[in-house]
């Protein structure tokens, strides 16, 4: 995997890393934000939305304690 190095170097992996992190809060908050808007809109709870949103917020929350107190 030597012939790879030139193209994935740490700049490469921390724009990755940073990219990933951004694409899940965002897809978090824009489940949230859906679930909101058929709640308060149509009066519907949106059970779907709600677990995606949860399940990417409590993720990311257990993620950081993991590093916290490994790291």
């Amino acid at each position: 995997m030597r012939f790879l190095a030139w193209a994935f170097d740490e700049r490469f992996l921390t724009h990755r890393l940073r990219s990933t992190s951004i694409a899940g809060v965002a897809g978090g908050t824009l489940a949230m934000l859906l679930f909101a808007w058929h709640y308060y809109v149509d009066h519907v709870w949106s059970w779907e939305l709600l677990a995606i949103g949860v399940t990417i917020a409590a993720v990311k929350w257990i993620v950081m304690l993991w590093y916290r107190l490994t790291n």
